[in-house]
Formats: C-alpha cells, structure tokens, sequence
C-alpha cells in the first residue's frame, strides 16, 4: 500500500497526529504524505525544513517555505553540514538566516564549495573553522579560511598533532599559528612522532606531560625521543605506564632514572605483571 494511502487512513480514522508527522515526511522526503498532512490541518514547524535540508530534499524544503512553514538558521547549518549547495543556495536566497555554524559545520565535514560559498555570501564565521579543519586534515578548507583573514583557533595546532595530521601542522606554524602548550603531549598521547619531532624542533614548549601522556599511550618511541632531547619528566611516567600495564615503557623510564614511588609498586602488584617488573623495581630503588 502506498504510504500516502497509509496516511490518509490513519488521519481519517482519528490517528494522532502532531508536528513530528510533517518532520518524518520531510526526513525521509515524503512529499505527497507532507502536503496531505498539511492540506489537512496538521501542524509544522522549523524542524521540518531543518529535517528536509539535513537530508537533501530540496523539493520537500521548497513546498514546506513557499506554504509558509518557519525556518530557522538551522536549516542552513543543516544543509551546509551535508554538502548541499543547492540547498543552502535556495534558503539563502530565500531568506533563510544563517549563522557561524553554518560555515563550522561545513569546515567539519569538508565541504570547501559550502565554506567558500556562504563566505562570498556574507556568512559570518569564527575561528572553529581552523580547528574544525585542522582536526579532520581538510588542508584546502584551513588555507582559504587563513586566506581569507579567518582568525586561528587556539586549538589548530593542538587539535592537529591529536589527529596526526603534519601538514596541517606545517601550514598553520608556518603561517603564524602558535604552536600552543599541549601540542607536544597530544602528539605524545596519540603516537605521532613525526609531529612531536616536528613540534619540538620548531620550538613548541613541552613539559612533563608529554612524558605521562606518552606513558598512558604505550608510546615507547615518543617516550624515547622525549628523554634523549631533554624533556623533563616526573612521577606520572612511570604511574601510567604501571596502571595501563605498558611493562616495555615502564622498564625504560626506570632503567633511565625516571622516579616512581610505592603506589607504583602497588600497581604492579595489583595487575599481577611479570615478575621481572618487581625484579626492575626493587633493582632500581
């Protein structure tokens, strides 16, 4: 049975109904069943032409405004966060307002038609843009919004060494980014030794986080290059490794005068690690 005919029977045998009826239609672009519910007095809402643009259904989002169903600017942010220039085209150009999440969401997901479109438009953005861009590696995303004077983010260079993504990195350093106090530990944390080589060479501060974090990740590399340029290090190496049960970093940093205390020990014991571990510990007391 067509769904349109499943609508019209349950409209004409009392079947509840609400503005949740005119979003489903729109979400899963039911047209007919969304002008029936319409022509029949069922009630709409924004988050009709907001489900409508979220999914590409430019028909369905034309029909909901030309019938004088609201929008808000979250029919824009929708339609950016898919892709959807045609879309966004038409709810702009229909008055649809738009905000910074419009150009954020597109930054996120890619769309670098989306970003350059609505900029060109008049779209206000923010400084997310750069951190959107640069945690998800859309280098051409990252280049037109510095470009175009798009103020970095704090979290550009931070939020790339998470995600490993050095040339991002590149970019946004050698364009005046700042390095930030948490790239190097990020790096650390995630195994990226490029970055954290990368970082530390151009000067990027590092402290006894970078050691922890590579300790609570199992990097015994990060850890190594870490010790062998200088990076100062303390109690929560050794504390990390011995709670994630990475015994290769924990023997490392012990054999290499990292200090530990007895609530390492404690944990080692806890986790019934091999027995040279305690051997290590007491060895090196």
């Amino acid at each position: 049975m067509p769904m349109k005919m499943v609508a019209m029977y349950a409209h004409e045998n009392g079947c509840p109904r609400d503005e949740w009826t005119c979003i489903s239609a729109a979400e899963y672009g039911h047209l007919e069943i969304l002008k029936y519910a319409h022509e029949n007095g069922c009630p709409w809402s924004e988050g009709t032409c907001e489900y409508a643009a979220a999914n590409g259904h430019f028909e369905i989002l034309r029909y909901a405004h030309e019938n004088g169903c609201p929008w808000t600017e979250w029919t824009c942010t929708e339609a950016a966060a898919g892709g959807d220039l045609e879309v966004l085209t038409y709810a702009h150009e229909n008055g649809c307002p738009w905000s910074e999440w419009t150009c954020n969401l597109a930054a996120r997901n890619g769309h670098l038609e989306i970003v350059r479109y609505a900029h060109e438009n008049g779209c206000p953005w923010d400084s997310k843009i750069c951190m959107h861009a640069a945690k998800n590696g859309y280098l051409e995303i990252l280049k037109y919004a510095h470009e175009h004077d798009c103020p970095w983010h704090a979290e550009t260079c931070p939020t790339a060494a998470t995600n490993g993504h050095l040339e991002i990195l590149k970019y946004a350093h050698e364009k005046g980014c700042p390095l930030g106090a948490y790239t190097c530990s990020k790096a650390a944390e995630n195994g990226h030794l490029k970055i954290l080589k990368y970082a530390h060479e151009n000067g990027c501060l590092w402290d006894e986080q970078t050691y922890s974090h590579a300790a609570q990740g199992g990097h015994l590399e990060m850890l190594k290059y870490a010790h062998e340029n200088g990076c100062p290090w303390d109690g929560w190496t050794c504390h990390n490794a011995a709670r994630n049960g990475h015994w290769d970093v924990l023997k490392y940093a012990v054999e290499n005068g990292c200090p530990w205390d007895e609530g390492d020990l404690r944990i080692v014991n806890n986790r019934q690690s091999p027995d040279w571990v305690l051997d290590l510990l007491f060895q090196n007391n």
